[in-house]
């Protein structure tokens, strides 16, 4: 290899990965600010959360690796521009293309890497994310004991305590009504002190001098004046309280492996013929039973003698039935169209969701080939863009890579939602981004290979003087 091409790839590398785990960062951070009111507050152990951000970091990778080469590609040919590397490559004999021919070989490994991410891990991943974030959206709220406030989360007790020790398990004037007794008759437990201690199931609380209250079955009645009531007081007791229901239960991920976004090609190929041999028999048994309603079709054609001329009809249909049964064929006529409405109604919404869901699956499908292509894509849209620019670092570069990236994404995501709606075809609207940048991409490629001054802002000042001075020497007399 190369002198050159090994500096190329160090030039390269070192930028990608340092851009590739900042966006990847700021896609996780936007992911915490979604999810925030699903996972705070609920007892959630940090290890949990851990692990959903990993599996979320693996969807991610979707944004995260396209614009890592889009912005790297313009930092490592813009600062090879701006410390005249380039100009040194050329005037060695090295022209543009065969300079960026080393990236281009790594950037159809990553494309490949990329595929093959996309086609196996990121449906397991997708699979194990979107399972435990239902779980955690599906628990509890975390028991937590607010100062002055009754709290119901315990089912079947209210809690209220009027001050929290600073170790935040100790608790003052404890009072605590429980709801468990078969009779409907509250227990009322009242103390100065309390401790929590909590396991996986329970939540003990230890009482110090207190008083327990309990109304005697079978005697007290609203009409009855005297009420009998048992007060005991303790020195310590104990309160065991069932919290097992506030525990997280991970879920069967095989419920949701039928989803698009969790199969690999192989099943979207699989879950895409099944539904299209369900759609054709929808169809076929729809036609079959509308055409049962058209009386003109209930009759076998050829065992009949008698011989009925055709009868042409003009105008108004209703106005060659006679009189007299008029009436009875109009009525009849409406409760025919009535009841083909009502068995039709019912079928359509399930026809369109089948229809959905074959596009999602075409989409999908094309999804894991549009990942590896708009990597090549956009790297030959930044590397020849940064050696137009030929300025490196974090300014100019990280500003025309997100333009180009968000012209990118807003067309992709655009086309994608009319895919889904059936204004465009599911292949056009998942390739049209590339469809429409490629072009782009190649006019940067020879416009950088010329040295053509497309970005050069002292090039169009010292354009715009020169045509001022020429229209002053046009209009001077003499």
């Amino acid at each position: 290899m190369k002198k050159i091409h090994l500096l190329l790839l160090k030039a390269f590398i070192r930028p990608f990965i340092v851009t590739f785990f900042i966006v990847m960062f700021i896609l996780l951070m936007f992911f915490l600010f979604k999810y925030v009111d699903d996972l705070i507050g609920k007892g959630i152990e940090w290890y949990t959360i851990l692990e959903l951000m990993c599996y979320a970091s693996a969807s991610n990778v979707s944004m995260a690796l396209p614009l890592s080469v889009l912005l790297s590609s313009i930092m490592t040919f813009g600062t090879l521009g701006e410390n005249y590397e380039l100009v040194a490559i050329k005037s060695a004999g090295v022209s543009l293309q065969k300079a960026m021919m080393p990236l281009f070989v790594l950037i159809i490994g990553l494309a490949i890497s990329s595929f093959i991410f996309s086609d196996y891990m990121l449906p397991k991943a997708n699979l194990k994310f979107g399972s435990l974030l239902w779980d955690i959206r599906n628990k509890k709220l975390s028991f937590l004991i607010k100062e002055g406030v009754f709290n119901n989360s315990v089912p079947g007790y209210s809690i209220r305590v009027d001050r929290k020790g600073e170790d935040g398990v100790t608790l003052y004037n404890v009072m605590i009504y429980d709801h468990n007794s078969p009779n409907g008759i509250a227990k009322i437990i009242i103390a100065k002190e309390g401790k929590m201690e909590s396991n996986n199931q329970f939540l003990l609380i230890k009482l110090k001098d207190g008083v327990r209250y309990e109304e005697s079955n079978g005697r007290n009645t609203y009409t009855n004046p005297r009420q009998e009531m048992t007060r005991s007081r303790f020195g310590e007791s104990v309160q065991k309280l069932d919290i097992s229901s506030f525990k997280m239960n991970r879920t069967d991920e095989q419920a949701f492996r039928d989803n698009t976004q969790m199969l690999n090609l192989k099943g979207l190929t699989k879950k895409g013929d099944s539904l299209s041999k369900e759609l054709d028999s929808i169809n076929h048994f729809a036609v079959a039973n509308i055409s049962s309603y058209y009386k003109q079709n209930n009759f076998t054609k050829g065992y009949t003698k008698v011989k009925v001329p055709v009868k042409d009809i003009n105008g108004n249909i209703v106005s060659s039935i006679p009189s007299q049964q008029r009436l009875a064929v109009v009525q009849s006529a409406v409760d025919l169209a009535t009841s083909i409405k009502q068995a039709t109604s019912g079928r359509i919404e399930d026809h369109e969701n089948r229809v959905r869901n074959l596009i999602k699956i075409e989409i999908e499908y094309q999804r894991k080939f549009t990942l590896a292509v708009s990597c090549v894509l956009l790297f030959f849209i930044g590397a020849p863009l940064g050696a137009i620019i030929r300025k490196g670092g974090l300014g100019l570069p990280v500003v025309m890579a997100i333009v180009f990236f968000l012209l990118y994404h807003i067309i992709t995501t655009v086309a994608e939602k009319s895919a889904l709606t059936g204004t465009l075809l599911p292949f056009l609207g998942m390739w049209l981004a590339i469809i429409v940048l490629s072009p782009l991409g190649a006019f940067l490629t020879y416009k950088a290979t010329v040295d053509s001054a497309l970005f050069d802002v002292n090039y169009f000042k010292q354009l715009i003087v020169n045509l001022f001075k020429k229209k002053k020497l046009t209009g001077d007399p003499s």
